[in-house]
């Protein structure tokens, strides 16, 4: 095993452990996976992101088969076709975050981006979020859905089952998915709903940080 991978398996702990310990996932909710140059690395199904032993991560291989560790998350093709899609992305992690959930229970803003541009950091760090349709877990429907947007944004929502995020790296992907989420709660926790922040702003956020929204 390379030292690349033994450093991914333990990234994958610290990431799942501290949003576990912090309440962005409950009880075996969620999952957490990597990018190898000969496959991935995944969470187990129904393991608690909490509760992760690197020797158990799920290693499956470029031509889909499993090679070691616990048997991977159903979620698994989920996270394949975003990889596939966009080269860039190196970590994706899904979480049942209380707040987004709660947000696609109670309505969206859009189904095109599920909460209005109301902070910077929401516009700099996050982006447009679009939401998907409810599904199974795992639903392959729901994976082809999100490859059409995987080389687009960031970050989607699936509905009453919570955020999956992408980035460079499965910290990266985790940064995004807290300021999500403290997105949706400001947004919810607020009375009147705030005005979102003008055009000019958003433009303004964009040339000067160089971010697409």
């Amino acid at each position: 095993m390379s030292s690349i991978e033994n450093a991914l398996r333990e990234e994958i702990c610290t990431v799942g452990r501290s949003l576990y310990e912090r309440g962005y996932t409950v009880g075996t909710a969620g999952n957490i996976s990597a990018r190898l140059e000969d496959g991935w690395l995944i969470t187990p199904t129904d393991a608690s992101l909490g509760h992760l032993d690197p020797a158990r991560i799920a290693k499956v291989l470029a031509d889909g088969s499993w090679s070691s560790g616990d048997k991977p998350s159903k979620t698994l093709a989920l996270h394949r076709k975003i990889y596939d899609r966009n080269p860039s992305a190196k970590g994706v992690v899904h979480t049942h975050s209380t707040h987004l959930v709660a947000l696609t229970l109670a309505g969206v803003w859009s189904a095109d981006n599920i909460l209005p541009p109301i902070t910077p950091y929401q516009v700099m760090k996050v982006g447009r979020v679009p939401l998907i349709g409810y599904d199974r877990p795992g639903a392959q429907g729901v994976a082809d859905q999100v490859a059409l947007l995987a080389d687009q944004v960031r970050a989607v929502m699936l509905e009453r089952l919570g955020p999956v995020v992408w980035e460079s790296s499965i910290s990266k992907a985790s940064h995004v998915l807290e300021e999500l989420e403290e997105t949706a709660r400001l947004w919810l926790m607020t009375q009147p709903r705030p005005a979102p922040l003008s055009d000019a702003a958003v433009e303004e956020l964009k040339a000067v940080f160089g971010v697409t929204y």
